[in-house]
C-alpha cells in the first residue's frame, strides 16, 4: 500500500468522522422537542442526505403506548420530512402535510413493524445529517 492510498483511506474516515460529529450535534438539537414526559426509545436513527437521498429506518412500536417522534437536521425547525408506514407500505403520517413539524404524538393501539423514511426538504437545505428521535410517554 502507497502513500497515496493511505491518505486517501484517511482523507475518507475523516470526513465520515466530520459526519457524524454533525449528527451529534444534530441529536442534541432535537432534544429540544423531547419533553421530560417522554423517555427515549434509546436509539437515534441517523443518516447524512444528499439532495434527494431519502434514509430508512424500521422500527417496533408497541401497543398501548404513546408515541413521540422527533426530527431534526439543523438549528432550524422543518428542514426534514419525515414519513411513517406501516408493514404495507400505507402511509400513517407525513410531516410535509403539517408543514414540516419537527415532531408528532401519535398513539398505538397495537405492536406493529414501522418504517420511518426522512429526507430532506430540498427548498430548505440540500444536504446534512437527519436524526429521529423516538420516545414514548411514561
Amino acid at each position: 500500500m502507497n502513500i497515496k492510498n493511505i491518505l486517501l483511506i484517511a482523507g475518507f474516515f475523516g470526513l465520515l468522522g466530520s459526519g457524524m460529529a454533525q449528527c451529534d450535534t444534530e441529536a442534541k438539537l432535537c432534544d429540544r422537542y423531547f419533553e421530560k414526559s417522554f423517555i427515549s426509545d434509546g436509539q437515534e436513527y441517523r443518516a447524512l442526505l444528499h439532495s434527494d437521498q431519502e434514509a430508512e429506518f424500521q422500527t417496533t412500536l408497541f401497543g398501548g403506548n404513546v408515541y413521540r417522534m422527533v426530527s431534526c437536521s439543523g438549528e432550524e425547525a422543518g428542514e426534514l420530512i419525515f414519513t411513517l408506514k406501516d408493514q404495507e407500505g400505507n402511509e400513517l403520517f407525513n410531516s410535509a402535510g403539517f408543514g414540516n413539524a419537527p415532531y408528532w404524538d401519535f398513539n398505538v393501539e397495537s405492536t406493529a413493524e414501522v418504517t420511518i423514511n426522512a429526507r430532506l426538504d430540498k427548498n430548505k437545505k440540500s444536504s446534512g445529517c437527519a436524526v429521529i428521535l423516538l420516545g414514548f410517554k411514561q
